[in-house]
């Protein structure tokens, strides 16, 4: 109901809008009933304004036809007379208001052709500085905006849960084209603000309005081993409660994609009976036993190399396979081999935190990724599994009554269909990432974009030039 009243407003608005251009048309001596044709309406648009017929193709080209349209709109309430600021902003924001009002005005004539030399010299008008900076401003925010939500991103790498793929310090750019841009699902928000506002701390977003998920068509499907940014699904719950594209970003390396069969053996990754691909820098705790000898701590420290001392001899080292075969070379080292948790020890917090599956980082599973359209049968063995999914991200009340009974939406259930697609997302620093290990899926609603490359990496622990990690600048993601 509550979507059916929303696309009955939508309709409303747009037929004013339509009613507006059909009674401006006349006033340019153009027939009214052009305005009600897709595409041919804006094509006499650019015949009103004066503006070149092929700017028809800059309008079939998603992102760059919005920034194009919005100067379109300026230029068409200009062509009626319509100079001011406040005209502008109202035709752009409220055109189902003010084209009507400027149609059955009799004061609003067609002057001309706003783009064309000769309209300039006929009515001649000059901004003021400050009309001229805010106009400049407005549309570097609107420019930009239309940018991070549809094309690029810069994002920053806070947290060591990818290293040493990634750094911290790490800058980089995220394309939202690859997997298709998400149309904005809470679209009131504060310009550059993610969910919070800077310094005062509130909410940087209207919850009042929360469209339904869509995407631009995308250039290619996420497939396993990309490094995906998404919205962290846990903020579904309170005391967040926040809506998915205002959720914390994360970034992590896609495991497994929907229909895969996902189980991870003594810290080695499998998806369906095969070895996953382990990333050439993925990290994992070693143990080390040296001869008594202590460890040069600058050496380590060069070596990016995490260092625990658990004994006179014993220490956990959290590095890279290259660097255990580097230090298992040193002289005083005797022995060095990956830290794994046995398959027998059970990790309350390791999803789905049911006791019935006692896993841990390093065992996991069988689990099998759900996708859009598999119907799964439902018991109260694997109902824990998906319990989540069915419930939080696909809006659903479960039900389980008397641990063997599933009900879903009041009704009773044995089985269910997927509608979206789902994903298996890891850290490539194993053992200090907070990633699917701990809280399962992430729906497909839930991707924001792919990790492209690196534009920029900062050391905070360097001195002048060298605070600049000079080898990773403009480095490709992989």
């Amino acid at each position: 109901m509550e979507s059916t009243g929303i696309w009955l407003v939508i309709g409303i608005l747009t037929i004013s809008t339509l009613v507006g251009m059909w009674m401006l048309f006349e006033k340019a001596n153009r027939k009214g009933w052009e305005a009600l044709i897709p595409v041919y309406n804006m094509i006499v648009v650019l015949k009103i304004t004066g503006r070149p017929l092929w700017w028809i193709i800059l309008l079939l080209i998603p992102v760059i036809n919005l920034i194009v349209a919005l100067g379109l709109i300026v230029d068409f309430a200009k062509s009626y007379g319509k100079t001011s600021f406040p005209e502008h902003a109202g035709a752009v924001l409220l055109s189902f208001v003010i084209f009507p009002y400027w149609g059955f005005d009799r004061n609003t004539i067609y002057r001309g052709q706003s783009a064309t030399e000769e309209f300039h010299i006929k009515y001649p008008y000059r901004k003021s500085a400050a009309r001229e900076w805010g106009d400049a401003i407005i549309f570097a925010v609107v420019a930009a905006t239309l940018i991070r939500s549809f094309l690029l991103e810069a994002y920053t790498i806070p947290t060591g849960s990818m290293e040493k793929s990634l750094l911290i310090g790490d800058f980089l750019f995220v394309s939202k084209v690859n997997y298709g841009a998400r149309i904005p699902m809470t679209p009131i928000a504060f310009p550059f603000a993610h969910h919070t506002m800077p310094l005062i701390g509130t909410k940087a977003y209207w919850d009042g309005l929360v469209l339904k998920y869509r995407r631009l068509p995308a250039l290619e499907e996420i497939e396993r081993n990309d490094v995906v940014v998404f919205n962290y699904p846990m903020e579904a719950d309170a005391p967040f409660n926040r809506p998915v594209d205002k959720r914390e970003n994360y970034i992590k390396r896609c495991i497994a994609i929907g229909g895969d069969t996902l189980r991870i053996i003594n810290a080695q990754v499998y998806v369906n009976g095969k070895k996953g691909v382990n990333p050439k820098f993925a990290q994992k705790y070693n143990t080390v036993v040296s001869d008594g000898t202590d460890f040069n701590p600058q050496k380590l420290t060069d070596m990016n190399i995490d260092a625990q001392r658990r004994s006179d001899v014993d220490y956990l080292f959290n590095m890279t396979k290259g660097q255990a075969l580097e230090i298992k070379a040193w002289a005083n080292v005797k022995e060095v081999k990956p830290y794994i948790q046995s398959a027998s020890m059970y990790d309350t917090e390791i999803f789905p935190k049911d006791p019935a599956f006692k896993w841990n980082v390093d065992n996991f599973g069988p689990i099998i990724i759900p996708k859009k359209g598999w119907t799964v049968k439902l018991d109260s063995t694997n109902i824990p599994l998906y319990k989540r999914a069915i419930e939080v991200y696909e809006g659903n009340k479960v039900e389980v009554i008397n641990h063997n009974q599933i009900s879903i939406n009041g009704q009773p259930a044995n089985s269910y269909t997927f509608k979206m697609n789902y994903y298996w997302m890891m850290g490539d620093n194993r053992d200090n990432s907070l990633d699917s290990r701990f809280w399962g899926f992430v729906p497909e609603d839930h991707i924001v974009g792919k990790a492209l490359f690196v534009w920029m990496s900062w050391n905070t622990n360097g001195t002048f030039l060298s605070k600049i990690r000079w080898d990773r600048l403009f480095m490709g993601i992989k």
